[in-house]
């Protein structure tokens, strides 16, 4: 097989622990589109950063067209022609668009002529950018677009994406994939990791799955189910949620116009959101990243402190409440951000454990910690919720994304909260561990509790939502029965859309 771009032969890279990666082998070609899949912790970053030079492997060799290679540091991968776009976009707020890319390059052209090439391989890839705008103004979609144009100005052969539609609308996947295609059949090889299987079968023509850090399968994603992927990836079978719908009960949350300014520099205000959530009912919250979910979610926890009347918890204001009082009346709240907001990352479970159960968990007693029942409250959320630990005692920053994720729901969630808020309650999280949240959220729901999720995964709130409402720059449609929603409208109302042209979309 000539067109084998990248060979990778026999890797092995293991941590004090755990062994990231087994013996991994298999091909990337050229002019194809690779999936890369497998649940958290199966191996995948470690093995896209073997690629990118940011990792060296223990054992094992790669060659790149035929030639030995062995990145000592990304600069070395890029030199060779290996670009890779992170999930988590690095770029400088304060900055225009041509000044963060000239920032990313080992040797900028002066910035007028590197404007000049932005814009013309910016157009000729169907990505326009100005790069004269400031990465503070643009959206999620947008900021992508500066990641993937700084790369391909390098002229890569290998084009690595991790996640790279997580943050994006239905609409701007759509843009992101077609050009993917034209980088294609120009010849280029993209490895493509993703937790969205429909997705993986739209783009790639080539699947190689990890599980416990060695390949267990490869696939031809075009003719495999997605279903079929999740249980290759799991190695088992995957139940899909199931829920027994008791809503029409009495309104619990109550959000009526509220309105507040962004404690964050280049944060969205909210405008006037309005809406209510019942026992026993689910209320999905869909919206593209940076409109306003971490604001909405600072006020109803109580970080946030708004006027009066704005949140009501069973009839009663709790806008002025602090995040304790509101958890001593039954509403809960899990941020987006795991890692620093959820949790403390240097501390260990049980103490992340007792920092949210306090209250509820009557884990201290005239002012002193009961650590034996905060380590039994800790070791409950670890069995419940199958993270993957050692044990209570170790640092939540010890723990994958996917398993700590685990843990930060698990903790509120057996807390037997009245209103749980999530934002994000799955992200980065593989599909068993997504479907077992999911079903531990409806489960809630179905004892009685209202849940709101906020998310950007709109598969997942039409799985589980009995309501559906859409935030954009800070405001939040209508919430509409998420039974019978076209995609097609939910990307209008993701869109801003509000009101009259939805509507409309149905005639």
């Amino acid at each position: 097989m000539s067109d084998v771009l990248l060979a990778i032969r026999g890797l092995t890279k293991a941590y004090p622990g755990v062994i990231a990666n087994s013996d991994v082998s298999f091909d990337i070609r050229s002019a194809s589109v690779h999936a890369l899949l497998g649940e958290n912790g199966a191996g995948k970053s470690t093995l896209v950063k073997t690629i990118y030079g940011l990792v060296r492997p223990d054992v094992g060799t790669m060659a790149l067209g035929g030639r030995p290679y062995a990145p000592p540091e990304p600069r070395a991968a890029r030199a060779a022609g290996v670009a890779m776009v992170f999930q988590h976009f690095s770029l400088f707020d304060a900055l225009d668009v041509a000044e963060n890319i000239a920032l990313g390059m080992e040797n900028p052209p002066p910035l007028r002529d590197l404007a000049a090439r932005i814009t013309e391989v910016s157009h000729e890839y169907g990505l326009p950018l100005d790069p004269r705008r400031s990465v503070g103004d643009l959206s999620a979609g947008e900021r992508q677009r500066v990641e993937i144009i700084r790369c391909l100005l390098q002229s890569p052969r290998l084009l690595i994406m991790d996640e790279p539609t997580s943050v994006l609308t239905p609409q701007e996947v759509e843009i992101l994939f077609r050009t993917l295609r034209q980088l294609r059949d120009e010849g280029m090889a993209i490895l493509y990791i993703s937790h969205k299987l429909e997705e993986i079968r739209a783009l790639c023509e080539e699947a190689t799955i990890l599980r416990g850090g060695r390949v267990v399968a490869t696939c031809d994603p075009r003719v495999t189910s997605a279903r079929r992927m999740a249980e290759m990836m799991v190695g088992g079978t995957l139940r899909t949620p199931a829920r027994t719908s008791v809503g029409g009960g009495e309104v619990v949350l109550e959000v009526a116009s509220l309105t507040a300014s962004s404690p964050r520099l280049h944060g969205t205000a909210l405008r006037d959101v309005t809406f209510s959530v019942s026992r026993g009912e689910v209320l999905g919250i869909g919206g593209v990243a940076g409109n306003g979910q971490d604001e909405l979610l600072l006020a109803l926890s109580g970080e946030m402190r708004t006027a009066p009347g704005m949140v009501r918890l069973k009839g009663e204001p709790v806008g002025t409440c602090r995040p304790s009082e509101r958890r001593a009346r039954g509403l809960l709240c899990a941020p987006e951000e795991r890692n620093g907001h959820a949790s403390a990352p240097d501390m260990t479970l049980t103490e992340n454990a007792f920092l949210t159960g306090r209250v509820r968990e009557g884990l201290a007693r005239r002012g002193l910690v009961n650590w034996g029942a905060a380590t039994r409250f800790a070791e409950r959320i670890i069995q419940s919720f199958d993270v993957r630990t050692p044990g209570p005692g170790v640092a939540a920053r010890s723990l994958s994304g996917g398993n700590l994720q685990k843990f930060v729901i698990g903790r509120e969630i057996l807390q037997r909260p009245e209103v749980l808020v999530v934002n994000q309650p799955t992200w980065g999280v593989d599909a068993a561990a997504a479907a077992a949240i999911r079903q531990a959220l409806l489960d809630l729901a179905s004892q009685g509790a209202a849940v709101v999720v906020v998310s950007q995964d709109l598969d997942e709130l039409m799985e589980i939502s009995d309501r559906f409402a859409a935030l954009n720059e800070g405001r939040l449609s209508p919430a509409r029965p998420a039974r019978g929603l076209s995609v097609e409208e939910i990307g209008l109302l993701l869109g801003g859309a509000h009101g009259m042209e939805v509507a409309h979309a149905h005639h």
